[in-house]
Parts: C-alpha cells; structure tokens; sequence
C-alpha cells in the first residue's frame, strides 16, 4: 500500500503547478500524444492480442479512437471557464469559475485498455488536474504503455502515476488511494459488481465518483425497419470483440411478424463470423472462465425453452457466436450481463410491450431503434431506460465530445466534452466586494 501512496503523494506534490500550467502546454501534450499513438498501431495491437486476445480490428479500432479522444481533449483547457452572476448586494461582482480540483484517481478496465484508459486519463489532465491511474491486472503492459505515451509526450514527471498491484490487494488498493486527502475525484469503469464497491468506499470517504458501469443493451427492431440493416447492426453490436464491451448488443426485441425473417438474416451473418473472416483466427475472450460462464448462460437459456439457433460451441476461450430465440424472463440470460457472444431474441407482439421489455433490466447504459418511420422510433427512444440511444444505428458507438454514461446500475456521471468538464473541474462562487458592509450587528 505504501507504493500506492507515494503516487498519490507525488501527484499531490505536483498539483499547484500543473493546475496553473498554460492552457497551450497541456494540449500540446494532448496532441503529441494523439499523434504517437497513431504511429504506435503495431505495438498496441501485439499487446492487445497478447495480454487480452483482442483482434487487429478492435486493436485498430482502440487506437483510432484513442487518438481521436486525446485530440478533442486537448482542446479543453481553453474550455475551463466561468460566468458573472447578478447579486443582490450593489457593487458586487460576483462569479462561477471552474477550476481544477487536485489529485483524480482514474481506474479502467482490461477490455478496451486503450479507449478507456485515455479516456480516464486525458480529461482530467486537461481540466489542470494530476492523476493516479490503477492499471487492470489483466492488462498490466498495455495501461503501461499509455502511462509511458504521456510521459513521451512531455508531461513532466509525476502529474500521472501509474499503479500496479496484484488481483489479491485491488480492494486493499483501491481503498487506500480513495481514502488519499489529496484524492478529490474518483472515476472508475468496469463492472457494476466492482463499482457497487468503487461507489460505496467514495461514499465512506466523502469522495465524488462517475462510473461507468456494466450494461444489458437492447435493440428494439419495429415492424417497419430496413430487417438487413437491423440485423446487421445486432451482429456487430452482439459479436463484435466477442461481446466483451459495455455497449454491446445483448437483447434484441423483434416483433412476432418479421421475427423469423430477422433470425434467418442474424443467423447468416453469424455462421459467416464462425468460419473467421479476413483470414484472422477466431478471436478468444479473456479466458476460459469467462468462456465458460457464457457457456453456462447458454445452456441454462436452452434447458429452460430456449431455442439454439446457431453457434455456442465453446472451445477452450473461443465461444462461437450464438443466437437464442424465445428467451424469457426465467433464464438467467435475461437479466444478467453476458460480456459474450450471444444475441438472444426476445419477441413482441405491440410497441408497449417492447419497451416494456428493454426497460426490464437493472441496467440502462446504451440502446438502439431500427424503424422508417423515424418520428416513432424517436418516440420509442425517448421512454427507454438508457443514457445513450442510436436510432438506425448499432449500440456500439461513441464520438469523444458526446455525454457517453449510464443509468440505473449502469452508473452515473458523463465522460466526454464539456459534460467530462464538469465531473472534473470544482464550480467556485467567488465575490469581489467594495465599500462599507451592513452586517446586522
């Protein structure tokens, strides 16, 4: 624990300057770290396959949107600013301003080790703040390596720090550095399980937190929607990185009458992805438990009335993308977070009834609409349960300056933009006052 501190105690240490560092030295920094991690693709593409078992496509994609955060960021320090409020005492000039707030401990999770990592970083260096970031233990070189980018990039020693530790002492960790008098901001993404524990230590601690937290996303499919887009954006949205993102499609919520039609376009797509595409092996989860866990979802799906569509045959890590039709609210694969390859058909009968089913959940991160007629699938979005919703559009996506969170167990607070802006900048009411006052003694 004693390691832990000293970070903190050194990003401490060096708040009062960096807070006051030029607006046009931190997007420097920001910048050249966007463009060396452009040049760096093959580096972080062999971390990611060896340390995660990512493929190319999500090691390019990790990087691609990795340096488009870094290069939004680092328009932000000119972004810190206040207003002047009216007061009700005459010759007073009374202003909010925001300014950083100290030390920020960052936490980010292993599957997404670049996107998540800059994104827990790069904002709060902006906002003038320093950073302790808590590697993941499953990705230990990959976090290391986006600490050292910053560090190539000129940002002076100490203003980020990166700590290692073992699975047995994260808990143990992640308390110490919370509990740290110089910690003002926590943001922590990974699982709800994980950030139950992440909010209530902030709670102990009297810490402000924004989570990101795990998500059960549905895709509602209406009666008149282009059925070869909407199955295509499930696949992506179910199998893509073998279902291991936050955002990933996980329910899929089809109206009686076009439902086979839709299953038989999902299921081409994903007996195509079983062969492997682009000469790439099937690309593995992160491990054989995990493998195994979604496995056992499977199983408990068909052994309650489920139908197997297609995939689900699991060999060591690698799980073929499957299709569930007729899931229902007694398996187990309805409420839970899969965090794999499966898109399970839920079927509907009138529109209350869908939205009925994609707000049936804990979870409200992210969610998708496909129909024509776009003034009722607005309509549709805005009584879902979610912080995010595409309409004609998968769940995964994410642009750098949007409010990307969640709600209900999906956690709060927003990365991205201004919105990131605010979770890591204090709001001050500062007066300059003149004159005699009249204090009523």
């Amino acid at each position: 624990m004693s390691a832990a501190r000293q970070v903190a105690n050194a990003a401490a240490a060096r708040f009062a300057e960096w807070s006051v560092t030029p607006p046009s030295v931190r997007r420097g920094v920001l910048e050249r770290a966007s463009a060396a991690l452009l040049r760096k693709s093959d580096t972080v593409a062999n971390l990611i396959a060896e340390e995660t078992g990512g493929s190319r496509a999500w090691s390019d994609l990790n990087v691609r949107l990795g340096a488009d955060i870094l290069r939004e960021t680092s328009a932000l320090p000119t972004q810190v600013t206040g207003e002047i409020l009216p007061s009700e005492r005459p010759g007073t000039l009374a202003m909010g301003i925001r300014q950083p707030c100290g030390v920020v401990l960052s936490m980010a999770p292993w599957n997404a080790p670049i996107v998540l990592s800059v994104r827990a970083i790069a904002t709060p260096l902006a906002c003038g703040n320093t950073v302790v970031f808590k590697a993941s233990e499953l990705c230990p070189r990959t976090h290391q390596f986006v600490a050292d980018l910053f560090a190539e990039a000129g940002l002076p020693a100490g203003v980020l720090g990166i700590v290692h530790n073992d699975e047995s002492e994260a808990e143990a960790v992640v308390e110490t550095l919370i509990a740290h008098p110089a910690v003002r901001r926590v943001n922590f993404t990974g699982s709800t399980r994980v950030g139950r524990i992440v909010a209530a230590l902030c709670a102990r601690y009297l810490k402000r937190s924004l989570l990101e937290l795990g998500g059960k996303a549905p895709l509602i499919v209406l009666d008149d929607a282009d059925l070869d887009e909407a199955a295509r954006a499930a696949a992506y949205g179910a199998y893509f990185h073998q279902g291991q993102i936050c955002m990933s499609t996980e329910r899929v919520i089809v109206p009686e009458s076009v439902a086979d039609e839709f299953i038989d376009r999902l299921r081409a797509i994903a007996e195509r992805l079983a062969a492997g595409s682009e000469g790439e092996p099937p690309a593995r989860m992160i491990s054989e438990q995990a493998a195994a866990r979604v496995k056992s979802l499977i199983d408990d799906a068909v052994a309650k009335g489920a139908r197997l569509v297609t995939g689900g045959r699991r060999a060591g890590a690698t799980l073929d993308p499957a299709i569930l039709d007729r899931v229902s609210p007694d398996m187990r694969i309805y409420h839970e977070e899969t965090f794999g390859p499966v898109a399970t058909i839920i079927r509907y009968a009138e529109i209350d009834e869908a939205v009925s089913i994609a707000n049936d959940t804990e979870y409200g991160l992210t969610a998708a609409v496909f129909g024509r007629d776009t003034a009722r699938a607005l309509e549709v979005a805005r009584r879902l349960e979610t912080g995010i919703c595409h309409i004609n559009a998968g769940t995964i996506h994410d642009e750098p300056h949007m409010p990307f969170g969640g709600v209900k167990a999906s956690g709060w607070g927003r990365f991205g933009g201004r919105a990131g802006m605010e979770e890591f900048t204090e709001l001050r009411w500062i007066t300059l006052q003149n004159g005699r006052q009249d204090y009523p003694l």
